[in-house]
């Protein structure tokens, strides 16, 4: 039998953070009115990470022994709880910011602490995934950086999900020139991007034009330098792109101006397949991306929703389909898909916009904070498709310059029965010219579903619907209406307990 004593042997070594007589080694760490050093032993140092047994071979001494090891990158607060670990093996990172936590992993992997930064990432992915997909550009970006390349799997598999199901959220992001190559192609390997490839051609020039500034912003004014320097920018990407499997149309619109970075060979090929398509070509033809219908399985031992019920899903079919009469639930020909869930996914408006793109026919469920008040509204149309020049009916603008309304007769905003509220409420959209609004990026870090003039919206100005009581339902002769009436009878606003996204499929 052997007997334990971890608590006292941590308790012990925790005592050393705060002895100064037998230190041999300074750490510095934060910058300027920030800095702090901290005197720490290098037996347990080294014992406990080779970072530092590599450091302090290459640090020399000073007259009295003592090495210094400057860490200007690493905060203070990052730094203490770092010794926590080093000295005690504790890590508590309860009421610890999300951004806190974050670099903590970060400064655990520089540092060589497998353990922790590996506990840390799945705690993130885990436990904070609303806070990820918020922070989706920074992170993804800093992850794929070349010294941690190969590093945090469980971030990059978590982000890899996203992009494939919703890649504008990294193509449409602000940042996104500011991409690292490695991660750019990342992306562009995977056979299931769920994107044309025009539009990823279309992603790759903007990429490659924007590391070389330089560049005339007229594209006649390019000389074949010009051309080279972007060949030469764009060469690990361009062979990732499936040539093949772009239309006629846009190979003569969007590939003809740059077939000087292509290769002749290659623009041959694609000239030949156009003239003869049953002859052999020279150049390498990859698959055609694997591109799937937005269709999400309903996740695994979770309720279909926490705020509606079977009878709620029965009447907002009937009202889909426009029935004088209520469905029987055995007769009702949808099933409710949930896209996601606020409570589980998060309350910021961005995200709303993110994980909803591409999904036609969502219904939208928000539960009001202090009151028995189920409100919604149902989209007929596609979410964040973006329209390049001119009107389309069928898609969300999500251009990064302009908010717009977008026409549609088959939407409508509702209340539903429930505790007090004995009676739902219909409302159908009367001015289709402004039936729905859709947002700029800019906009989308305000404001989320929004039908008609504020008839039902969702909005916050610190990114959360839960905290401002800024979502509001129009009410009263003084507003002009889209809609057929108000969903509700007072004119204040409100913020909610959770919200939902439903995609509707015929069973």
């Amino acid at each position: 039998m052997s007997f334990k004593f971890f608590d006292k042997l941590s308790q012990d070594f925790s005592e050393l953070l705060n002895d100064k007589k037998e230190y041999n080694v300074v750490i510095e760490v934060d910058k300027e009115k920030n800095k702090k050093s901290f005197a720490l032993h290098s037996v347990v140092l080294r014992c406990r990470s080779t970072y530092f047994t590599k450091e302090l071979e290459n640090t020399a001494t000073n007259e009295n022994h003592v090495k210094t090891i400057s860490k200007p990158n690493i905060s203070t607060q990052i730094f203490e709880i770092i010794l926590k670990y080093i000295y005690c093996g504790v890590v508590n990172i309860e009421n610890i910011e999300n951004e806190i936590i974050y670099e903590l992993m970060i400064i655990a992997n520089e540092l060589e602490f497998e353990e922790l930064s590996e506990k840390l990432e799945n705690y993130l992915v885990e436990s904070k995934a609303p806070w990820l997909r918020t922070h989706f550009s920074r992170i993804y970006h800093s992850i794929f950086d070349s010294i941690k390349c190969n590093e945090f799997k469980g971030l990059k598999q978590f982000y890899n999900d996203i992009i494939i199901k919703h890649p504008n959220v990294i193509f449409e992001s602000e940042d996104f020139t500011s991409l690292q190559e490695a991660a750019l192609i990342s992306i562009l390997e995977k056979d299931n991007l769920q994107l044309e490839e025009i539009k990823i051609w279309d992603y790759i020039i903007k990429w490659g034009i924007a590391q070389n500034p330089t560049l005339p912003r007229n594209l006649k004014e390019w000389s074949k330098e010009n051309f080279k320097t972007l060949k030469t920018t764009l060469q690990n990407c361009l062979p990732l792109i499936r040539y093949f499997h772009i239309s006629e149309k846009d190979i003569w619109e969007k590939l003809k101006p740059y077939r000087k970075i292509l290769g002749m060979q290659l623009w041959d090929d694609l000239n030949q397949r156009l003239i003869f398509p049953n002859q052999p070509i020279q150049s390498l033809a990859l698959p055609a991306r694997i591109i799937s219908n937005p269709e999400l399985p309903q996740r695994v031992n979770e309720l279909i929703s926490t705020i509606i019920n079977d009878e709620h899903m029965v009447e907002i079919s009937s009202w889909i389909d426009r029935k004088s009469t209520i469905y029987s639930l055995e007769d009702v020909p949808y099933k409710f898909q949930l896209i996601f869930r606020g409570s589980k996914d998060g309350f910021q408006p961005k995200i709303f916009w993110d994980m909803c793109n591409g999904h036609v026919g969502t219904v939208v469920i928000a539960k009001v904070a202090g009151t028995d008040e189920i409100l919604g509204g149902y989209n007929p149309l596609a979410w964040g498709d973006e329209i390049l020049g001119g009107y389309n009916p069928l898609a969300w603008v999500n251009t990064k310059t302009f908010d717009t309304y977008v026409e549609t007769s088959d939407s409508f905003i509702f209340s539903l029965k429930n505790g007090n509220i004995q009676n739902s409420i219909l409302s159908r959209v009367k001015n289709k010219s402004y039936a729905l609004r859709y947002y700029s990026l800019n906009g989308q870090k305000t404001y989320g579903p929004h039908f008609g003039n504020s008839e039902f919206l969702l909005r916050s100005n610190i990114s959360d619907f839960t905290k401002d009581k800024l979502c509001w339902c129009v009410y009263g002769p003084e507003y002009s209406h889209y809609y057929e009436k108000s969903i509700r009878t007072t004119n204040e606003k409100f913020s909610i307990l959770d919200y939902e996204v439903f995609k509707i499929v015929k069973k």
